[in-house]
């Protein structure tokens, strides 16, 4: 059996280390080869490092490369001959070879920049930090999209909004209080059904053949330039004027008015409220040419708008565009052959001869409290007839302005995807179709009609088409989009019990520009007095199709509620 021979080691008496002698240590180890210089402060490092350029060999740099590190200068033995001549010869000669394929070639700015650069293989723990930085990046990506979704009224707004608000607020006013939106979502309030009072105006009847309308049979939006349109305030209706004087109420108002403060939490853009307390009598109204004229587009939408005032998509632009197309759209899908539903009296607005939009005004009163009853006006545009039975309608249209904005195309999801079209809507309208549930629900509509109406071309914002027509029943609309009745009469009554502790006088409640608040300012007696009107817009300042955009602030991102569901469309 073969042995393992040791071999004699040395002592060394003078202290650590191999003796100082010529004669050499182990037999077969060169005279000339030194140990490698070592620290107890020095790494360990590899026994072999094939990943590393030979510091001490660059023909194209000749021998410039030798200032290495000291431990690296141990291992030069270009100079040495221990090895024989044959082992310098053996030396030169060698050539690593590596089987890899060549790297394919690649185009493009990154490729250029980075083709003559030493990619080296990384060292293990250089990966497990890149991995970490990776990590950490994706981990604080998640969390700001994690704040930036956030759900309910104090979401943070879309950082690149710039707008005003929506009345110049003057150094004389005195504001009252602020009223944050937290405090309206635990607010809870049930009415008992309402009492007509009084209905005026005249209905034509809905044509169903609208019901059948898809993007591949579009119909060409009309224009309806003889038909004047109303946008009557509180005080300047004489109905309600007659009614205050024979005390049938506390609190007048409009269904415009109650439907933007019933769905106040939901709202982004800034607006404004006029209310008077006359005597023990409380109105709440519009200035003219305010925002509750208009009908806002993208309101809650994290794509950000235009702001250049004469681009044809500015938030202004595409507010008057949308109210262009819902009063033309709501005469259009009439059965117009003269055949008309009246009621008790014509339409308060009106003149003798007059041609007006079918619309139905209903004056209805709730009661908030034992002594305390609201009036409000309330709008129709449409009647049908089935099984002897009349049902009314209301009738709005969403309209399409670009297609990358929304994220979906009307004209290819329409008909495949009409749930993920409207889910979209939900989520950059939720205010206006709010608006328009609760608007509906005041009037107690039986259906509320959606219109889809999109632009013949992203670039022209006077032509469009209809693509399809889809109705609802109100309430089950409302429990679709979490639009809580009780809430929202809850904040109605919190906003009458507030003004009516007030003294007598005029006050403004705006909606902040920038946070989710309304605050109420003291106004003089004499303010807004030259804005208002006593007699309906003529033809010529009503609203047209826009020409050129004003001054209109940028959208901020808010996101509300929204279940998952699926809403079925009535028939």
């Amino acid at each position: 059996m073969a042995g393992f021979e040791i071999g004699s080691v040395p002592f060394n008496s003078d202290g650590w280390g191999p003796p100082d002698s010529s004669s050499p240590l182990l037999s077969p180890h060169p005279p000339h080869v030194p140990f490698a210089p070592f620290s107890r402060s020095d790494k360990l490092g590899r026994i072999a490092d094939w990943t590393r350029n030979n510091p001490f060999h660059n023909p194209t740099r000749g021998n410039q490369t030798r200032n290495q590190t000291p431990s690296d200068s141990a291992f030069d033995f270009t100079g040495d001959d221990s090895f024989g001549p044959l082992g310098a010869d053996e030396d030169s000669s060698f050539r690593l070879v590596d089987g890899k394929p060549p790297p394919r070639p690649k185009f493009g700015p990154k490729w250029r920049f980075q083709q003559h650069r030493n990619q080296l293989p990384q060292r293990r723990d250089e990966e497990v930090e890149a991995r970490k930085r990776e990590a950490e990046k994706e981990r604080a990506r998640r969390d700001r999209l994690y704040h930036a979704n956030r759900s309910g009224g104090n979401a943070p707004r879309r950082e690149a909004a710039a707008f005003k608000s929506s009345v110049d607020i003057q150094p004389e006013w005195n504001m009252l209080d602020q009223i944050p939106f937290s405090s309206f979502s635990k607010l809870s309030f049930t009415v008992p059904e309402p009492e007509d009072l009084l209905v005026c105006g005249a209905l034509e009847y809905y044509d169903r053949q609208y019901d059948r309308i898809t993007p591949k049979n579009e119909r060409r939006l009309e224009r309806f330039k003889n038909r004047n349109f109303f946008k009557v305030t509180t005080t300047d209706d004489p109905v309600i004027r007659r009614l205050a004087n024979e005390d049938k109420a506390t609190v007048f108002a409009t269904d415009s008015i109650l439907s933007t403060l019933m769905c106040a939490p939901r709202s982004v853009y800034s607006w404004d409220i006029v209310i008077q307390r006359v005597g023990n009598k409380l109105f709440f109204d519009k200035r003219d040419g305010s925002q509750l004229d208009l009908l806002s587009v993208h309101e809650t939408s994290q794509e950000p708008l235009p702001e250049a005032k004469d681009d044809i998509n500015s938030a202004y632009s595409l507010s008057v565009e949308a109210a262009y197309i819902n009063q033309n759209f709501s005469q259009q899908v009439l059965v117009r052959d003269g055949n008309k539903v009246t009621f008790e009296e014509g339409n308060p607005f009106a003149n003798e001869g007059e041609e007006v939009a079918s619309v139905g005004y209903r004056y209805r009163r709730w009661k908030l409290d034992n002594d305390m009853y609201l009036v409000a006006r309330c709008e129709v545009q449409s009647v049908v007839e089935a099984n002897n039975n009349r049902s009314f309608l209301t009738l709005n249209a969403l309209n399409e302005f670009d297609p990358k904005y929304a994220g979906v195309d009307w004209r290819r999801k329409l008909e495949t995807q009409r749930g993920a079209v409207l889910a979209t809507e939900l989520k950059n309208n939720a205010n206006k179709l709010a608006k328009w549930t609760a608007q509906a629900l005041l009037a107690s509509a039986d259906m509320m009609k959606l219109g889809y109406v999109s632009r013949v071309h992203p670039r022209d914002h006077f032509n469009h088409v209809i693509l399809a027509v889809v109705g609802y029943k109100p309430k089950d609309f409302a429990g679709q989009i979490n639009l809580n009745t009780s809430n929202m009469w809850g904040i109605i009554k919190s906003i009458v019990d507030l003004c009516m502790k007030l003294n007598e006088g005029k006050y403004v409640l705006v909606k902040d520009p920038s946070k989710p608040q309304v605050r109420i300012y003291e106004v003089p007696v004499d303010a807004f007095e030259n804005d208002y009107v006593e007699e309906p817009l003529p033809e010529e300042e009503q609203v047209q199709p826009p020409t050129e955009a004003a001054d209109g602030g940028e959208a901020t991102a808010a996101t509300n509620d929204v279940e998952d569901k699926e809403i079925v469309p009535e028939a």
